[in-house]
């Protein structure tokens, strides 16, 4: 076992994780073992290797099962890279737990990519946004294969923070106001289909709107620097994300002195385990 790596004596699986299907009973251990490395400093900092060693399995097992958790929204896995863009540390947040963490870090980054190239499947692109748009407009059309069963949920979401407009409305809108449109709407639905819409209570219309307005003049005063926004879409969802979740986990603003990447990977662009 790593000196530097404290373990406390109690873990912690919430209900939430103890019985839920979907999770591997060595997930769910894993999970617990997470909030055990986390009392210390609000976050585990173990590397892929210390767990291997400790269940007895492959790096890459354990790799599968971090990334597992984080697509549940149980953990929140952030990358910190030096100004080489080196990766000199990864850090672990817990989501779901009754007991409060110490982070001070953002949920939104610079760089909204996952690392492992199997999860760049999961970026927002314009053509996911358009045929869910298609569908708004265009109510006899089929809601898109990704929020299959979620459309009830979707539309009354949509509804509650109006955002449901005719092509009649969309005509006489400028561009500017139909992408802001467009991204706030996928971004709803996206959080259904996570399962944090529930959480949607803690924002009206208006400050969903101003939270687009405000990564927008992010992505201008990001602009060609090393912290430009690759994918605004993207980025706007993971703001919106971190507002919701924020009490539970990191929030929303990017600090100044340190490049953090979130993601729910383990590995980098040539596969370096950390």
């Amino acid at each position: 076992m790593n000196e530097d790596i404290q373990v406390n004596y109690y873990a912690i699986i919430p209900a939430g994780v103890r019985y839920n299907r979907e999770l591997k009973f060595a997930e769910r251990l894993l999970y617990g073992e997470i909030t055990a490395l986390s009392n210390a400093k609000g976050y585990c900092f173990a590397k892929n290797k210390y767990f291997a060693d400790l269940y007895n399995v492959s790096i890459s097992t354990i790799s599968r099962w971090i990334s597992h958790l984080a697509e549940l929204n149980y953990i929140n896995v952030e990358l910190i890279r030096n100004e080489n863009k080196e990766i000199i540390e990864r850090r672990i947040f817990i989501l779901d737990t009754p007991y409060t963490q110490n982070n001070q870090y953002p949920y939104v980054q610079n760089s909204t990519y996952p690392i492992r190239k199997k999860s760049k499947d999961n970026i927002i692109n314009n053509n996911m946004i358009d045929s869910l748009f298609n569908f708004i407009i265009n109510k006899e059309k089929k809601i898109p294969t990704e929020f299959e069963n979620l459309e009830i949920q979707i539309i009354d979401v949509l509804e509650k923070y109006e955002m449901l407009y005719t092509q009649e409305v969309i005509k006489y809108m400028q561009p500017a106001n139909i992408e802001k449109i467009k991204i706030i709407s996928y971004s709803l639905a996206l959080a259904i289909k996570e399962n944090v819409g529930y959480l949607l209570y803690k924002m009206n219309r208006e400050q969903i709107i101003s939270l687009y307005d405000e990564c927008k003049l992010r992505e201008q005063e990001y602009k060609n620097t090393d912290k430009e926004i690759q994918s605004f879409p993207n980025y706007y969802y993971k703001s919106l994300k971190g507002q919701l979740l924020k009490g539970r986990g990191p929030s929303f603003f990017v600090p100044k002195n340190e490049n953090i990447e979130n993601t729910s990977s383990e590995e980098d662009e040539e596969g370096e385990e950390i």
